[in-house]
């Protein structure tokens, strides 16, 4: 339930988005109430090219560093903001491109798939960008038979599973939230819902991928839960997925996790409002960057 300063801070931000011409993007992990203010709610990618089907001047992404970044590359002739600029991603800070620099010269050959949980940077040294639920279909359209895959070592490797042709070369990265859960706890889950399907995100470690009824990326879940006859799902993911899952799918329960990535839920209705109202801060991609990350992404959007 909103109370009623949450109640107010929703009008006041409704009312200004409009005088400005905003957009305001909500990743799928953030907290209930920012829902509450959406244009769109989603992953990272799917948020960034939402937005550039808009009319806005502005974005204000609420979600994580990368993902402004990834929203300032793909819409160039648009302000993006962030209401706070330290919320950050682990993984994402687990390579650099100096580090991709010289890990590419150790292997030549191969083409390098940059998931989208990284720096501008990183994408910018890298040949193609993926996302969880694309993962494998653009390693499958590399003709090469090496790829490189930054930095999600976990994503790497499920990738690997599924296209046993190819050499997967993995970046030791990973989400902590996701890498922290272990087969055993999954057997605990079991016990304790016996009647719930698994849902994993293929972040998860190849142990725990392997007792899922599902492994999907957030935007997957959903469709994943509706399509599912089970009434009752556990979501292997960051905490806030299921409320998320609960808004989208009322009819049938979800269990989650404790795991919860502090950096997302940084954001407040508050912090929303003052971006809005500031138009800071501001993210702002190097253009030289910029132009090197979108061809990486250009190529992934090229994938059917």
């Amino acid at each position: 339930m909103l109370t009623k300063d949450q109640k107010k801070l929703i009008s006041e931000i409704s009312k200004l988005k409009k005088e400005k011409n905003a957009v305001i993007l909500v990743h799928n992990y953030q907290r209930p109430e920012i829902y509450e203010v959406a244009d769109f709610i989603g992953d990272s990618l799917d948020l960034c090219k939402r937005a550039a089907t808009t009319k806005a001047k502005m974005i204000v992404f609420c979600g994580v560093h990368f993902m402004a970044e990834s929203a300032a590359i793909l819409n160039p002739n648009k302000k993006v903001v962030i209401p706070y600029a330290d919320a950050g991603c682990a993984m994402a800070d687990m390579i650099d491109a100096k580090g991709l620099k010289e890990f590419k010269k150790k292997h030549p050959k191969a083409v390098v798939v940059c998931y989208v949980n990284s720096s501008a940077e990183v994408k910018a040294e890298s040949d193609v960008c993926c996302t969880s639920a694309n993962a494998v279909k653009v390693v499958q359209s590399i003709k090469e038979k090496e790829i490189i895959f930054v930095p999600d070592k976990n994503l790497a490797l499920y990738v690997a599973s599924q296209v046993p042709d190819k050499k997967i070369i993995p970046w030791n990265g990973f989400c902590p939230i996701h890498h922290s859960l272990t087969s055993e706890y999954i057997k605990d889950v079991i016990h304790t819902y016996p009647k719930a399907k698994i849902l994993a995100h293929p972040e998860c470690r190849q142990d725990v991928l392997e007792m899922a009824d599902h492994i999907a990326s957030t935007s997957q879940m959903i469709s994943c839960a509706k399509g599912d006859p089970a009434k009752e799902f556990f979501v292997l993911t960051e905490c806030g997925m299921t409320e998320r899952l609960n808004r989208e799918v009322p009819s049938k329960k979800f269990y989650g996790l404790c795991n919860m990535c502090f950096d997302m839920k940084k954001t407040t209705l508050e912090s929303v409002l003052r971006a809005l109202e500031t138009e800071k801060p501001v993210v702002r991609v190097d253009r030289k960057i910029a132009m090197k990350a979108r061809k990486a992404f250009d190529r992934m959007f090229d994938v059917k």
